[in-house]
């Protein structure tokens, strides 16, 4: 039975559209996708309790996770509440159907105002973490993002991103690659930012088929009007 801490939790969820097929949130940051070693309470279990709660199931609840956000990063994110949506929409995922866009802050300019960005990627499980290494090496896997510079200001610059793969942290790998570190990555940057900076990346638009209907959804998410994000208020 969900607790009442798990409900409370959970109804602090901002839900964007809910039917018989699929859930799409905006997950807080901070949180867990799902359960790990910290054991912090995680989003997905918090869901699974939301729904047992609202729609006074019996049992368990089905919650499939179809893509996933790292634990600093906000937005937008999709989760389906059959097996058949999560199949349809895991297949959208791997054939690249499912469009994902993010914003970042980043320290410094990007060489041009707008690109397309290719590396090879490899991730070590030990540490957990991701690193460029030349095409051919042993476990790497192809990273393609696009992205547009919005705007600069005191040294930091705003930049939307379309991912074309899923790679575990891609955009800050791939960023940092080019020169333009998040701002507030620790794990990426530690040497221009300082410790309790929040990650400045935000999962802004979904887009894909519904499962079922057959029709083009589309989601958007903004991210707090907080510090390094208000400095960018006008160009969304």
């Amino acid at each position: 039975m969900a607790g009442s801490r798990d409900i409370s939790e959970a109804s602090q969820i901002p839900i964007l559209f809910e039917d018989n097929h699929i859930l799409v949130v905006e997950k807080p940051v901070n949180m867990p996708t799902q359960e790990d070693d910290s054991r912090d309470p995680d989003l997905l279990s918090l869901l699974k309790a939301d729904l047992k709660h609202r729609h006074s199931k019996p049992g368990n609840v089905y919650l499939g996770l179809v893509h996933r956000l790292d634990r600093p990063v906000g937005g937008v994110m999709v989760f389906a509440k059959t097996s058949k949506a999560a199949s349809r929409l895991s297949d959208a995922v791997r054939t690249r159907a499912f469009d994902k866009t993010y914003v970042a802050v980043v320290h410094g300019k990007p060489p041009q105002p707008s690109a397309t960005l290719r590396h090879w990627l490899r991730k070590d499980t030990r540490t957990n973490t991701v690193s460029v290494v030349r095409e051919g090496q042993p476990e790497a896997k192809e990273a393609v993002l696009d992205y547009w510079l919005l705007g600069s200001q005191d040294g930091l610059s705003l930049l939307r991103v379309k991912l074309h793969t899923g790679r575990p942290h891609q955009i800050r790998v791939q960023l940092a690659a080019i020169g333009c570190t998040l701002y507030g990555d620790q794990r990426y940057g530690s040497t221009v930012n300082k410790p309790g900076q929040q990650l400045a990346l935000w999962s802004t638009e979904l887009a894909f088929e519904h499962p079922t209907l057959k029709e083009t959804l589309s989601f958007r998410s903004l991210p707090p009007q907080q510090y390094p994000w208000r400095e960018f208020t006008h160009t969304w």
